[in-house]
C-alpha cells in the first residue's frame, strides 16, 4: 500500500524562550545545519547560542505568531487537509524539527498499513540543512522501525513547471495594483562550504559567477544553481526586463562565508538607486514561516522605508493555496500509479 509523507521545517510549540530553546537546541545540533565536528558544536550552540539566542527569537516568533499557533505549522496542515481530499493515498505530515514528528508521521502511515512511502520534503530547491536531514532522518527511521517500508523521494522541484507557472501566478497576482520599481527574489542563505560538500563532482562548484551557468552533474544538488534557476525561469513566465529584478539571499550567521549578495545589505542600498517602490518574494519557502513573516514582511521593510523607500510589498508563499496543492497531489497522483518505487539507501541519501 502507498502512502505519502508531507515534510516541512518545523517550529517551537510557543514563542517562549522555554518552548524556543529546545527547537533550537535540535535544530541548531543537527550536523546538517551546523556541520563541524559534535564537541564543537555543542560548544557553540549549547555553550554560547542557546544561553542568548531563545529569548530574542522568542521575541521575534511573538511577533508572527497567530491565534492558531506558528503560522508555518498552520499552513502546512491547511496545505495536509486540502491535499488530502484530492488524492486516493493516505497521506500524512512530519515537520523536521519540533512536532508533528517526522517519527510521528511515518508511524501513522505505517498503522494504515502502508509500505510504500513518498517521502515529499518541501523545499524547491536542494540543500543538505533541508533535504538531506530530512532523508537522513526517515532513514534512521525505517532501519529501526519500519524496515519492511520502501522509500521514493520526490527530489527538488525548482526546475518543474507546473510549480515555476504556481509561483509566477502567485507573484503577479500579488504585484497587481502596485507599480514596483523591482522585484527581489531573496532566498535562504547558507554557507558556502555547503555547496562544495554537495558538489558531487568534487571540482565543479567554484562559486565564481559562472559554474552556475555551466551544465553540470553538480546541479542536481547545487542550492546555489537551484536558486538562480528558479529566479530566471520566473522572469522569463513574468516577463520581467532585466535591471528590474535580482535576487539575495538572507538569514546568515556570523563567522562564516554565506552565500552573496546579502538581502539587508541590498535592501539597504535600494532607495539611493532610485528604488521606491520594492517588492520582495521568497522562494526558497512553500510556506511562510520566521524568515518570511519577520524578517521579510516586518525588518526589511522598516529597514527600507529608514532607508528611503517608500512603499514594500511582502509576497506571500505558496502557502496552500488550491493551484498549488493540486499541484502536490497531480505529483503525488502521478506516482501512486505508477508501478514500481525506488528503494532509498544510504548512499543515495549522503550523495
Amino acid at each position: 500500500m502507498k502512502g505519502v509523507l508531507l515534510v516541512n521545517l518545523g517550529s517551537p510549540e510557543s514563542p517562549t524562550p522555554k518552548d524556543v530553546k529546545p527547537y533550537l537546541d535540535e535544530f541548531l545540533m543537527d550536523k546538517y545545519v551546523i556541520d563541524v565536528p559534535f564537541l564543537l558544536r555543542a560548544l557553540l550552540v549549547r555553550g554560547i547560542i542557546l544561553q542568548t539566542r531563545p529569548k530574542k527569537s522568542a521575541a521575534a516568533y511573538a511577533k508572527i505568531w497567530w491565534d492558531e499557533g506558528s503560522p508555518l505549522v498552520v499552513i502546512s496542515k491547511r496545505m495536509h487537509a486540502k491535499v488530502k481530499q484530492l488524492v486516493d493515498v493516505p497521506v500524512s505530515l512530519a515537520m523536521r524539527y519540533g512536532n508533528p514528528s517526522l517519527l510521528s508521521g511515518l508511524q501513522e502511515l505505517h498503522d494504515k498499513g502502508v509500505n510504500e512511502v513518498l517521502l515529499f520534503p518541501l523545499y524547491p530547491q536542494h540543500a543538505m540543512a533541508s533535504t538531506t536531514t530530512i532523508l537522513e532522518l526517515a532513514e534512521e527511521h525505517r532501519k529501526k522501525y519500519f524496515p519492511e517500508m520502501k522509500f521514493t523521494i520526490v527530489p527538488a522541484f525548482y526546475n518543474k513547471p507546473d510549480y515555476l507557472q504556481n509561483l509566477a501566478d502567485s507573484i503577479k497576482g500579488h504585484l497587481e495594483g502596485f507599480d514596483y520599481d523591482h522585484l527581489l527574489f531573496s532566498y535562504h542563505g547558507i554557507p558556502e562550504r555547503h555547496i562544495r560538500k554537495t558538489d558531487i563532482t568534487k571540482s565543479h562548484c567554484k562559486i565564481d559567477g559562472s559554474c552556475c551557468n555551466t551544465p553540470s552533474p553538480a546541479h542536481e544538488f547545487c542550492y546555489r544553481h537551484q536558486c538562480y534557476e528558479t529566479t530566471k525561469q520566473v522572469v522569463k513566465l513574468l516577463g520581467i526586463p532585466e535591471g528590474k529584478y535580482s535576487q539575495t539571499f538572507q538569514s546568515r550567521l556570523a563567522g562564516d562565508k554565506w552565500l552573496t549578495p546579502y538581502t539587508d545589505v541590498e535592501v539597504n542600498k535600494m532607495p539611493e538607486k532610485r528604488i521606491k517602490k520594492l517588492a520582495v518574494v521568497t522562494p526558497a519557502f512553500v510556506s511562510d514561516c520566521l524568515e518570511t513573516l519577520e524578517e521579510i514582511a516586518m525588518e526589511a521593510n522598516h529597514e527600507f522605508k529608514v532607508h528611503g523607500g517608500e512603499e514594500f510589498l511582502a509576497i506571500p508563499c505558496l502557502n496552500d493555496s488550491d493551484d498549488w496543492c493540486k499541484t502536490v497531489s497531480n505529483w503525488i497522483t502521478n506516482w501512486s500509479n505508477a508501478s514500481s518505487t525506488v528503494k532509498v539507501d544510504s548512499e543515495k541519501i549522503n550523495a
